[in-house]
């Protein structure tokens, strides 16, 4: 048995400003991938995620049948089966790895699911996400459900507000663009609970909660306008105040080794650093107007990129 593939995804802009109405624009990212399978001779790694499937499973036996309803003797049967979630993603990266497990149950085994091929209203989109949100919830203790909405669906999301999201189109990727977004490996698994909680409690002070709204969430805004109308030299602009307010304010959610790296970049202008997911490890996500530079300048890193202007 081999299911469907789900794709990671990447958060390009809204790690946390979307908890408190920021706009957010996340995309697909196809490099990384998992699909349920079952094996005969299962890998350890199959072994363990079987059994975090069965846990699974109990858990989806308690959400309210008003928001979905599972055929759930059919995926105890599979899970007993020795099911498992075969994936590249790799685990508290911020690419959507719980994302794409839970999208790839709900296509197997909800009952009247909505398709990707249907006419995807914004009742239908926000149905998904709080399906997706209460599935998940198993996983992070909280989720907005949008890292499953965009690994089920594979289409670029704007958020708009909490209760606003659509399908949206961005500009064509230019092969041969000399800007690109791109991924460095901190090596680091980061653990998005913690890090959401610890966001939380800063929010109780009112100068964070200012901050947050007078300059994160306005340039969070701002980067997402640019980038969807492809105005590059003002998401550039707004990406490095974005860049700025990050290393200001969210000092702990950022890898210690990459404090100077990330100063660097906003000295230097040859690349701007932002969270990529809650942070705290993982991956650090990259703006360049030249590549090629950024490059050199992090010669001690791989570079993945992800998209080019």
């Amino acid at each position: 048995m081999k299911g469907p593939l789900f794709y990671s995804k990447i958060l390009l802009f809204g790690e946390y400003g979307i908890i408190k109405n920021s706009k957010g624009l996340s995309i697909p990212y196809n490099f990384y991938k998992g699909a349920l399978k079952t094996s005969k001779n299962p890998s350890e790694g199959a072994i363990e995620s079987n059994k975090s499937l069965m846990r699974f499973a109990a858990y989806l036996e308690g959400v309210s049948a008003d928001l979905v309803v599972f055929d759930i003797e059919l995926l105890k049967q599979h899970v007993t089966a020795g099911m498992y979630f075969d994936s590249s993603i790799p685990q508290g990266y911020g690419v959507g790895s719980s994302g794409a497990l839970v999208a790839a149950i709900y296509d197997k085994y909800a009952f009247d699911k909505i398709t990707v091929l249907e006419n995807l209203t914004r009742e239908k989109l926000l149905k998904l996400k709080a399906v997706f949100s209460e599935m998940e919830s198993f996983f992070h203790g909280k989720s907005s459900g949008l890292d499953p909405l965009n690994s089920y669906l594979s289409i670029p999301i704007l958020i708009n507000s909490k209760d606003n999201i659509e399908a949206t189109g961005i500009p064509a990727q230019q092969s041969d663009g000399k800007g690109a977004v791109f991924l460095i490996d901190s090596g680091i698994i980061g653990e998005t609970a913690p890090m959401v909680g610890l966001f939380m409690e800063n929010m109780k002070q009112a100068g964070f909660r200012n901050m947050i709204k007078n300059q994160f969430i306005k340039h969070t805004d701002a980067c997402v306008d640019d980038f969807l109308k492809g105005d590059m030299p003002s998401l550039f602009k707004n990406t490095k105040r974005l860049s700025k307010v990050v290393l200001n304010h969210f000092k702990p959610m950022i890898p210690q080794q990459f404090h100077e790296l990330w100063k660097k970049g906003l000295d230097t202008n040859e690349y701007y650093l932002k969270l990529c997911g809650s942070g705290g490890g993982g991956y650090i996500l990259g703006f360049t107007e030249d590549i090629e530079k950024a490059k050199q300048s992090l010669a001690d890193y791989k570079l993945e990129v992800v998209y080019n202007f």
